[in-house]
């Protein structure tokens, strides 16, 4: 791993192709449509440029660009020009590397259904596979929050998808 703050471009293409799909899915989660998850997953790789931040190992490396996809997303949310959005144009847009399957898009529908606080620690814990621990080190947040979050996410979770859920998955 290279704690060098320059990279070369080939170490930045590496380090795209190792974690692109797992910033769009980050991404994509807050901004539910792919227009504006390219334009933040953009944002991240660009950010690793111009930051150029050394990173410890692989996990290191992947745990920043989550956070600093997360950052983007929630920061562009919050600009003045997206509540003057009409949601109903953006909704029916779908992505193009999105398979429809039907339980599994149930179930991922419903996840990025939750609320910002819930969807992030959900899709870190289950689709990414990182512990409490990780997650909490990773959003900054206490590890109590996070497990309670965890609970809370799968309690809305199981009300909203009924039989179809199963929380070993």
């Amino acid at each position: 791993m290279s704690r060098s703050l320059l990279r070369t471009d080939k170490e930045i293409a590496d380090i795209y192709e190792r974690h692109r799909n797992t910033v769009y899915r980050v991404c994509y989660s807050f901004m539910k449509n792919p227009a504006d998850t390219e334009d933040a997953v953009q944002d991240t790789f660009i950010s690793l440029i111009r930051k150029g931040p050394a990173f410890e190992s692989e996990e290191h490396e992947k745990a920043w660009l989550i956070r600093t996809a997360t950052n983007i997303c929630r920061n562009t949310l919050k600009h003045w020009w997206r509540r003057h959005e009409n949601i109903d144009d953006l909704h029916d847009v779908e992505s193009p590397e999105r398979v429809d399957t039907t339980e599994a898009d149930d179930v991922l529908g419903a996840v990025m259904g939750l609320p910002d606080k819930y969807k992030s620690v959900v899709y870190l814990y289950y689709y990414e596979g990182y512990s409490s621990v990780q997650i909490a080190d990773i959003l900054r947040k206490p590890q109590s929050t996070i497990r309670n979050y965890l609970r809370e996410a799968r309690a809305i979770l199981k009300e909203r998808l009924g039989d179809h859920f199963d929380e070993e998955q």
